[in-house]
């Protein structure tokens, strides 16, 4: 976790199954469960990589109005 500490830690493929089963149940975030067990977020989502979960990956959704949606298509053509 940190680069100073000298500590080098290794979980088991057990453990990383479970911290990744926590946001698909909607109990808690990738942020909390970071909090809780000690890992950093971006750990977590080199696990989510690994194993293809891409469902609990962050989405973005597009938010547009209808006058954007028409205003951006006039510009690109």
């Amino acid at each position: 976790m940190y680069k100073n500490d000298g500590i080098v830690r290794r979980y088991s493929e057990g453990f990383k199954l479970k911290i990744l089963a926590e946001p698909s149940t909607g109990n808690y975030s990738k942020k909390q469960l970071g909090e809780i067990y000690g890992i950093n977020r971006t750990t977590i989502n080199e696990w989510i990589k690994k194993y293809n979960r891409k469902d609990l990956m962050n989405t973005r959704i597009p938010v547009e109005t209808q006058d954007e949606t028409t205003r951006i298509k006039a510009l690109q053509k």
